[in-house]
């Protein structure tokens, strides 16, 4: 008799979460099951109940970054450096896939990110094609997929309360181009925000500024570290710049990061940053409405660098691998999953995401 999986379905947007049955898939050739041990519930999970991302083929089992246990493989399963993985061995993947290889952004443009064909789990793939998403007890891990050993000493708690949002941070950095000494400006609080003030610290960072709410996710901030935290809530814009140019020596950051998500964050980053400086954005998964700037006094003039940040690559993954390894003794992102729900508590779950009042819930599909 085929074994059976339970897995929380999306069915559309702003309708309630399900819990589904799910027939254990038969594994091609190359092809595995992960056992999973936790998954997460990120702002794009917020974006995609509310029907925000476009192309979305609802209904969908949401978890786009999860971890586990090699459960069962066909054949042999082996990491990018051709190192065979067992049943047992503690894993995690890159949810995206099926990335061509042969088109214009993979090949001429190099940013597959922006491949056509480029698939997400938990995002862009559908439930009725089966278990492609973390909020499920097993994860189906098609042929193709990179796959990777979590390193000894990196809990399951560290890599998925960094998550997707460390992920993104390691592309960040490399965005940011941080030479040593440099102050750099982090708009946001978030998971996003949080990794990038910690790798900004490791990547040289002079002077770390968080600007976030609420005051709990600010004092999570500096144990990441940030050196110095700016509240929105109780400050207005004005404020905000003068505190920035106050701590520059009235020149500015070096670097600013949006992580925020926020049209009126840009609005604000762009006159936080000092003349020849760099405005990095990353937090504009979705369209978050139009921004007013002036092209003359905003960025021309000031001879601004303004860099674009979208979802990451195989190398960030692996790179994220290794500085959890390197970094989770001194860095708190076990502390960033501040929840853990079980699948009969997702929607529960989905609003606390929502309201923002922790960084991150955690999904644990065995609770």
């Amino acid at each position: 008799m085929p074994r059976t999986v339970l897995a929380a379905v999306m069915p559309a947007p702003l309708v309630p979460v399900e819990i589904r049955e799910f027939i254990e898939p038969e594994l091609p050739e190359g092809g595995a099951l992960l056992r999973t041990a936790m998954s997460e519930v990120c702002g794009t999970d917020v974006h995609l109940w509310h029907g925000r991302l476009s192309g979305v083929p609802y209904p969908i089992i949401p978890g786009h970054v999860t971890t586990g246990t090699l459960d069962a493989v066909r054949g042999t399963l082996t990491d990018p450096e051709g190192r065979v993985l067992r049943e047992g061995d503690r894993l995690a993947f890159f949810d995206v896939h099926r990335t061509c290889g042969r088109c214009l952004a993979c090949t001429a443009h190099r940013t597959p990110t922006r491949c056509p064909s480029r698939r997400v789990y938990g995002i862009t793939d559908s439930a009725t094609e089966g278990l492609f998403g973390g909020w499920a007890q097993k994860v189906y891990l098609e042929p193709g997929v990179v796959v990777a050993k979590l390193p000894d000493g990196v809990s399951f708690e560290s890599y998925i309360g960094g998550g997707c949002g460390l992920l993104t941070a390691v592309h960040i950095i490399e965005r940011s181009q941080i030479v040593l000494g440099d102050t750099v400006v982090v708009q946001g609080a978030g998971a996003v925000g949080m990794s990038a003030a910690a790798l900004a610290r490791k990547a040289g960072a002079g002077q770390v500024i968080v600007i976030g709410a609420p005051e709990s996710r600010l004092d999570l901030s500096r144990q990441m570290g940030a050196d110095e935290v700016i509240n929105i809530d109780s400050t207005t814009p004005e404020q905000r710049l003068e505190e920035v140019l106050a701590l520059t020596g009235g020149r500015g950051a070096d670097v600013v990061i949006e992580a925020a998500g926020s049209a009126r964050a840009f609005e604000e980053g762009l006159r936080m940053a000092r003349n020849g400086g760099a405005y990095v954005i990353a937090g504009h998964y979705t369209n978050t409405g139009d921004s007013t700037i002036n092209a003359h006094e905003h960025i021309n003039r000031k001879h601004l660098d303004i860099r674009g940040c979208w979802g990451s690559q195989v190398g960030h993954f692996l790179r994220a691998l290794q500085v959890l390894e390197r970094y989770h003794h001194e860095i708190p992102w076990h502390l960033i999953g501040a929840r853990t729900y079980g699948l009969g508590q997702i929607n529960d779950a989905l609003a606390v995401a929502e309201s923002m009042v922790i960084p991150k819930a955690l999904v644990d599909p065995w609770r």
